[in-house]
């Protein structure tokens, strides 16, 4: 499974709200921590207020006053000791409380405010225990009013509101009752206590907001750190998730071309050595899927084939990939026979069909084999790469184990495509040309240019392979223009010899993936003009595999034909072979297959084939060329049909431009008709 797209990340900061009630939540945990500190201590001052009034016979007062202390005391601590939990919503790392019955942090607060308010109310009822502080007594329970109220703003730091709620009824009844006696000395006092109590109310408005902003940055500091971390553990899951993204392939969930390097590089490197086995697959008649059923439905396919790989290598603790396109890599360590990997090739061939089958079609499977203790995975790819093209070369739906024919044809191609820039900027790639005559041998119609190359280790290379390592190395159009700007030379020096061939087309091949991949209308066009040559003298010939219908080949025909430059379509009869060809407004001529010309003079169902089209081509005047004339009865046969023009080795062999012109020439002289 492709795992989901990264979360994005949060900032680490704190709404001022949020930190506002963490604030309170403190405020109230620190309340009610030092209200169950402060009421033990409470106790024992009402008792010892209680003894000393029942001491001055005062017991029913003292009693009374007692146990309403107790009283308040006990709601106190009861109010105090509430459950609470983090509130829902709460942002992590915060301390917001609510109680059970969802009351906020506020009210509870405010309620520990009343609370204190009424303990002091009830010390504000110590006058009655000592005659409104006129007793013998009144110094003790002054005294002891005084401290309780300094202790309640000592352990009241946390939340002004409640130490003020206590100690203004209790010391402002002190006050009242001395000026009430009156006299200097008690309003003296009187007005003592009052100032006491402005400094106390000062003190506890200060402890508040000393504490208030200590809370306020340690929660901030604790809110940050939970964001961090949280920020930290979100940044590992999306970097686990960018990981697995860039080594897999978004489609498959298998690894991608990058992953699977990896993988299989730690796998070679493992402990325990021996040989590896890479099975290189690529799905036979996938495009078909894809033109038939559409790309969605070829996505699911590809999913469905990656189902399938990993069920039938279940067992092998293999390294799977998707190495691109419909091709599937797998790599696993070699154990017994029974995991040979022809034996493992064989399995997966036969049992593909069955991964595929419920879309309407059979999927087939080629697939290339590379066995191999030291080799490192890069070599093993081409190595498995080489094979799988020669299996799907010589058939398809089959395997082809990588052996030494192919490592030296792999060496070829990797010389070539080393050394075909070079090839090209030194001009070591020629042009030959061979003669299209008429059929009955006595005029050359035209020439058709032929790429050689002889290559300095390998010697002489095919043509098609030479195209294929110019696709491969990205030099396909440094290499048509190299060809172009040959024929062009070699028409310019036929018109300065005077040679008989000067009037003639000269005929250039253009390969299929040229002709849909390059802007050829402008590169031959281009070349034409700066050699001076005009477009009439040239002719492009395409292959049959060119699907002449597509927008990019239709303008580009359309600007060559428009310049004069004639179209031929080459290798008619095979490929895509249609009569749409024939009916294409750029088609000036059709060169018939070499397969159809074979042994003429004895078929005669290939005497009806040709026929046919030589009629068609006449009567939609078009040129047919038969090429690949190798006998006198083949050629005998063809003049028979009315096939105007051939092209063979019965006639002329390809040569170089001065062999040909020496031809020609020689046959300027009359004489019967010479082969070179």
């Amino acid at each position: 499974m492709i795992p989901s797209a990264p979360v994005p990340l949060p900032t680490a900061s704190i709404d001022d709200g949020v930190l506002s009630r963490m604030v309170r939540a403190d405020q109230l945990v620190t309340v009610r921590r030092s209200v169950l500190s402060a009421i033990p201590i409470s106790v024992v001052l009402s008792f010892t207020a209680a003894l000393v009034a029942l001491n001055a016979g005062r017991a029913f007062e003292g009693m009374s006053w007692l146990l309403l202390s107790l009283m308040v005391n006990g709601m106190r601590s009861y109010i105090c000791r509430w459950p609470f939990a983090p509130s829902p919503g709460a942002e992590p790392g915060s301390d917001v409380l609510t109680s059970p019955d969802g009351r906020p942090v506020e009210w509870h607060l405010r309620i520990a405010a009343v609370l204190a308010a009424v303990s002091g109310c009830v010390w504000a009822l110590i006058p009655f225990l000592c005659d409104g502080y006129s007793s013998p007594q009144a110094v003790f329970y002054l005294t002891v009013v005084c401290g309780i109220c300094a202790g309640a703003v000592t352990y009241g730091i946390a939340y002004a509101l409640v130490p003020i709620s206590f100690i203004t009824p209790a010391l402002l009844s002190v006050v009242g009752c001395l000026v009430y006696a009156g006299g200097f000395d008690n309003l003296s006092l009187a007005a003592m206590v009052l100032l006491y109590l402005a400094a106390l109310v000062r003190g506890a408005l200060h402890s508040d907001r000393t504490f208030r902003e200590g809370s306020r940055l340690r929660n901030e500091a604790t809110a940050m750190a939970a964001q961090l971390r949280l920020v930290h553990a979100l940044s590992l899951d999306a970097t686990q998730q960018l990981a697995f993204r860039a080594s897999h392939d978004s489609l498959t969930g298998l690894l991608n071309r990058e992953g699977f390097t990896e993988a299989a590089t730690l796998h070679i490197a493992a402990p325990g050595g021996g040989q590896h086995g890479l099975l290189l697959l690529d799905l036979d008649g996938f495009k078909a899927v894809n033109d038939a059923f559409g790309h969605k439905v070829g996505d699911r396919v590809l999913q469905d084939v990656a189902r399938w790989l990993q069920r039938e290598t279940a067992d092998m603790q293999a390294v799977l990939g998707r190495w691109g396109g419909d091709e599937f890599a797998v790599l696993y360590s070699l154990q017994d026979e029974r995991q040979a990997p022809t034996a493992i090739a064989q399995a997966l061939i036969r049992s593909i069909s069955f991964a595929t089958a419920h879309y309407g079609g059979h999927l087939g499977v080629s697939i290339g084999i590379s066995v191999s203790g030291e080799a490192e995975i890069a070599d093993m790819i081409s190595f498995a790469d080489e094979a799988v093209y020669e299996a799907k070369r010589t058939g398809r739906n089959r395997y082809q184990v990588f052996d030494k024919a192919l490592n030296q044809r792999l060496a070829t191609r990797r010389d070539v495509e080393r050394d075909l820039l070079h090839a090209i900027e030194a001009r070591d790639i020629g042009v030959w040309y061979q003669p299209i005559m008429n059929s009955d041998g006595r005029e050359v119609h035209s020439l058709e240019a032929l790429m050689r190359w002889n290559h300095p280790r390998h010697g002489h290379i095919a043509p098609e392979e030479v195209i294929y390592a110019a696709a491969s190395t990205g030099v396909a159009e440094p290499l048509l223009r190299h060809l172009v700007d040959e024929v062009c030379l070699g028409m310019r020096q036929l018109e300065a010899v005077g040679s008989s061939l000067a009037a003639v087309p000269v005929a250039i091949n253009v390969s299929p993936r040229e002709m849909a991949q390059l802007a050829v209308d402008d590169i031959v066009l281009g070349m034409l003009k700066a050699r001076g040559v005009a477009p009439r003298r040239l002719q492009i010939e395409i292959t049959e595999e060119v699907a002449l219908d597509t927008h990019a080949t239709r303008s580009r025909l359309s600007a060559l034909s428009a310049a004069g430059v004639a179209i031929v379509v080459d290798d008619f009869g095979v490929g895509y072979s249609s009569l749409a060809s024939l009916r294409s407004e750029y088609v000036r001529q059709v060169k018939i297959d070499r397969s159809f010309i074979l042994d003429l003079s004895s078929s005669p169902g290939n005497v009806v084939l040709v026929d046919a089209i030589v009629q068609l081509g006449r009567s939609l005047n078009i040129q047919v060329v038969a090429e690949g004339v190798e006998t006198q009865d083949e050629l005998d046969a063809l003049h028979a049909i009315g096939c105007r023009l051939v092209q063979g080795y019965h006639l002329a062999r390809p040569a170089p431009l001065p062999d040909v012109m020496a031809w020609a020439a020689a046959r300027s002289a009359p004489a019967a008709v010479k082969v070179i």
